[in-house]
């Protein structure tokens, strides 16, 4: 409870009153408005390069998660299929 009281000592004594619901969400809304102002956009070159390593990343990982899924078929296919190692019937 202490800990609470001087809080609030301390807000008091820099000249910051408690703020109110509204207060709060005026007080969000404004950093939210100055973060943005600071984000640069990037360039036509600099988006293609991102994209491009956003899909070359895509591909690798789907194609490690399709040959894991074809490993993990063949293994349980053979040990509650009949013990053969083909794929399918």
């Amino acid at each position: 409870m202490t800990e609470n009281h001087t809080d609030a000592a301390s807000h008091e004594s820099r000249g910051e009153r408690k703020k109110g619901v509204f207060g709060r969400i005026t007080h969000f809304l404004r950093e939210v408005v100055l973060e943005l102002r600071k984000v640069v956009t990037p360039t036509r070159k600099e988006l293609i390069n991102y994209t491009g390593v956003v899909l070359a990343f895509v591909v690798i990982v789907m194609a490690l998660i399709t040959g894991l899924d074809f490993v993990i078929g063949l293994v349980t296919g053979f040990i509650f299929g009949g013990g053969s190692w083909t794929s399918g019937n």
